[in-house]
């Protein structure tokens, strides 16, 4: 059954939440069909997800683009938000293709303000520097084509 249209983030609510929720989920169809479920840090921008990731995930973007991404927040029901994305990954595997991203600029700001300090490094916002290295060191842009969210805040309680 659908989520109720007006249990649905507002787009102000869901950048608000996208722009400052650390954490992501991302699901990919890992080897032998198996989903494979990894949390991972994120930027939004122009309505697309943005990661820097590494390894098995990056492999299996390649192999198969189809992904589903969770953000949500909080723990207790009445307090629930969320939006579910499920699109397809592109993954950048160049610097060229690295510099023809319309938003990848705005996200390396945006991440590395949102990360600073993250990894115990001292906490300034700086430019997030990652590119395109190795086999598997890749940046991956997600474009959503469903989405999906929810904020159960907006459920009037039962008497």
């Amino acid at each position: 059954m659908p989520i109720p249209k007006e249990l649905s983030l507002t787009p102000e609510q869901l950048d608000e939440m996208m722009l400052s929720s650390w954490n992501m989920r991302i699901a990919s169809v890992g080897p032998g069909e198996r989903i494979n479920l990894t949390p991972l840090w994120f930027g939004w921008a122009g309505g697309k997800i943005y990661t820097y990731c590494r390894g098995q995930k990056v492999v299996n973007l390649r192999r198969n683009p189809a992904v589903t991404v969770l953000v949500d927040r909080n723990e207790r029901f009445p307090e629930l938000q969320g939006a579910m994305f499920q699109g397809k990954a592109v993954v950048l595997e160049t610097a060229e293709d690295e510099a023809a991203e319309p938003h990848l600029e705005e996200i390396r700001l945006q991440m590395g303000a949102k990360y600073a300090g993250g990894h115990g490094e001292p906490s300034e916002p700086r430019r997030n520097e990652s590119t395109a290295r190795g086999r598997h060191w890749r940046w991956v842009v997600v474009h959503p084509e469903r989405q999906v969210t929810w904020d159960n805040h907006k459920i009037t309680p039962r008497n």
